[in-house]
């Protein structure tokens, strides 16, 4: 399944300029995904981070990619019109700097879903470089 930036925000609450991700080019409902964020050097946060050398903040990395995995959970019928909310993150690294131009392309795995708790995983890749890497994150639905 494909979604556009619409059909995105009729899924999760994020709003510009806080939606980081653009588009939907893979997605199995509660099970994965594979979303995308051009990153352009429009971004808000470039202004302070740094302003002669530009670099996407990590924390946004990890932001993004747990928007993508709110798609793909929020997106099964039992879990319409709500929030998912992050309960942990384990073992995150960032390998490389994500910087204008670039075209972050997030791929998340739910490993379990329990009721309204799940864990899974990640990788942020830039071409075929990985960005960042998420060992486990577990998010809450509410």
């Amino acid at each position: 399944m494909v979604m556009d930036i619409n059909e995105i925000m009729s899924i999760i609450p994020h709003r510009q300029p806080f939606l980081l991700i653009d588009r939907v080019e893979e997605l199995v409902e509660g099970k994965s995904i594979t979303a995308i964020k051009n990153v352009s050097y429009n971004e808000p946060f470039f202004a302070g981070h740094f302003p002669n050398e530009p670099v996407m903040p990590g924390v946004l990395i990890v932001e993004a990619m747990a928007q993508a995995g709110a798609v793909a959970i929020l997106s099964m019928e039992q879990f319409r019109g709500q929030t998912g909310y992050f309960g942990g993150i384990k073992n995150v690294k960032f390998k490389r700097k994500v910087v204008p131009g670039d075209t972050l392309r997030l791929v998340l795995e739910i490993d379990k879903l329990k009721r309204n708790i799940g864990i899974g995983h990640g990788t942020a890749y830039v071409g075929d470089e990985v960005a960042a890497s998420i060992d486990q994150f577990m998010f809450i639905i509410g």
